[in-house]
């Protein structure tokens, strides 16, 4: 694996599921506000190749991030199917809401309405399948996290830090429909979950700040759903620093990569 102008790029790599062991092979990808990720995993949740990144570029319509995913799988192993994890509202794999791509900016900035209408209900499953000529499944990335993370007891909660917050619900290990409770106001200032504790928010607030926010936040979603465990991951997950209830967990950052076999399984 190398680096070009920022970008990591990958040659094929070969593994005892590539001569037919573990299949079927689930191409995975998570797609962020700054990071574009992909793997390949056996089926038995097995990564067979180093996750690849790229930053995600912007201006962004529907067909430029299909045709980069794209390229971005080419160096990898080979693979029968595709998921892919998606921060917005999806429903029956079309897109519902796409809040970092539309902007031309990216994340934060003024919305456009051209890019509004291009991602308004995009077949994103559809394209993405297409482009790459395999079947594909495509769901809201927390929910896609998620189904690597929550063991099927009882109500679990599942929360990602990222660009912005994403969350997603399973009891007893099954999906719950998608909420996008990153948009609903927090607290007395009526700013959205996104807007207090999004990465932007972080940098902005500092720290401790943002860390004291978390721990708030966590109490609003405790007395809001009442979980029997939560689970928190994404890339900010690494700069939460207090101490956390006893159901309250950390997770790995890879799970955004590893629940697209669960996306199948769970489904």
């Amino acid at each position: 694996m190398s680096t070009v102008d920022g970008a990591v790029t990958s040659s094929p790599a070969t593994s005892p599921s590539e001569h037919g062991h573990g299949l079927p092979r689930t191409l995975s990808f998570d797609i962020g506000g700054t990071g574009l990720k992909a793997s390949v995993l056996s089926r038995h949740g097995d990564l067979l190749h180093e996750p690849v990144r790229v930053p995600t570029p912007y201006p962004l319509r529907p067909e430029q991030l299909v045709t980069t995913l794209a390229s971005l799988a080419g160096g990898l192993p080979s693979y029968q199917r595709i998921s892919a994890g998606f921060p917005g509202m999806v429903r029956d794999g079309h897109v519902l809401s796409a809040p970092h791509f539309v902007s031309p900016q990216g994340p934060g900035g003024k919305p456009s309405h051209q890019l509004e209408q291009a991602w308004a209900r995009f077949d994103l499953q559809g394209a993405l399948g297409a482009a790459l000529g395999h079947p594909c499944r495509v769901a809201n990335d927390a929910d896609v996290q998620g189904a690597a993370l929550v063991c099927g007891d009882g109500l679990e909660l599942v929360i990602t830090l990222g660009t912005g917050v994403g969350t997603a619900l399973f009891w007893k290990g099954r999906l719950s429909p998608h909420l996008e409770l990153a948009h609903h106001p927090l607290g007395k200032s009526g700013q959205s979950y996104n807007e207090v504790l999004g990465d932007e928010a972080r940098k902005k607030a500092g720290a401790k700040k943002w860390n004291a926010r978390l721990a708030r936040a966590l109490e609003v979603l405790r007395e809001l759903v009442f979980f029997d465990h939560c689970y928190i991951g994404g890339g900010n997950s690494r700069h939460v620093t207090f101490d956390l209830p006893s159901d309250v967990h950390l997770a790995d950052n890879t799970a955004g990569i590893l629940g697209g076999i669960k996306l199948w399984e769970r489904v």
